[in-house]
């Protein structure tokens, strides 16, 4: 199944706030959908299958990736949910959404498929590469590139920067000093629910 590209609120109504799908908010309370106001007991399989699509629509990957990172978390030491956070966090889009060099993970997703990042010189165009501690991210020294950022900066999407990241408004440069901690991650969810749910399979 190929990334979701449909209405963004709906998605967020269903699942709570997504700060990386959106910065929008919705004015309506209930569920979407025709049973939105339904009071029943979800089931133990709803209530992980909500978490898992949580990681999935904010971190804007489709099964397979997620499938992928779940099966790479069991075989790195440490508990397998704050692993798969750690990885997913590291990806470079969400990592430029982190530094606010983008409002939106969708946003550093398109700036890093269009050429405007470099990853210690190098340029990377793929949004899924796996930053590592010691990694310095640059804009490209061109205008439009430049101009794009700035933009973006004077609007952040996430109030405060995570303690692992360090940014530079005039260079446009920011650097990762360690993987991140759980207690950083922007997403409320129980990444145990989404480990369970995968286990099943």
């Amino acid at each position: 199944m190929s990334r979701y590209r449909g209405p963004r609120l709906r998605i967020c109504r269903r699942l709570g706030d997504l700060p990386g799908l959106t910065r929008q908010t919705s004015k309506k309370n209930k569920l979407p959908g025709e049973h939105g106001e339904t009071n029943s007991k979800p089931s133990e399989y709803a209530l992980r299958l909500e978490e898992k699509q949580k990681l999935k629509f904010n971190y804007g990957v489709n099964e397979r990736q997620l499938l992928r990172y779940i099966k790479k978390s069991k075989r790195l030491q440490g508990s397998t949910g704050q692993v798969l956070l750690q990885l997913l966090e590291m990806r470079l889009d969400n990592t430029i959404f982190r530094l606010t060099m983008a409002p939106t993970i969708p946003s550093a997703r398109q700036l890093v498929n269009h050429g405007h990042v470099y990853v210690n010189k190098q340029i990377i165009s793929i949004p899924s590469y796996q930053c590592k501690p010691g990694d310095i991210i640059e804009i490209k020294n061109q205008a439009n590139s430049r101009k794009l950022v700035e933009q973006y900066l004077k609007f952040p999407g996430l109030a405060n920067i995570p303690n692992h990241l360090e940014l530079d408004t005039q260079n446009l440069t920011g650097k990762i000093h360690s993987p991140i901690k759980r207690e950083w991650v922007a997403l409320q969810l129980n990444e145990l629910l989404v480990v369970e749910y995968y286990s099943r399979k």
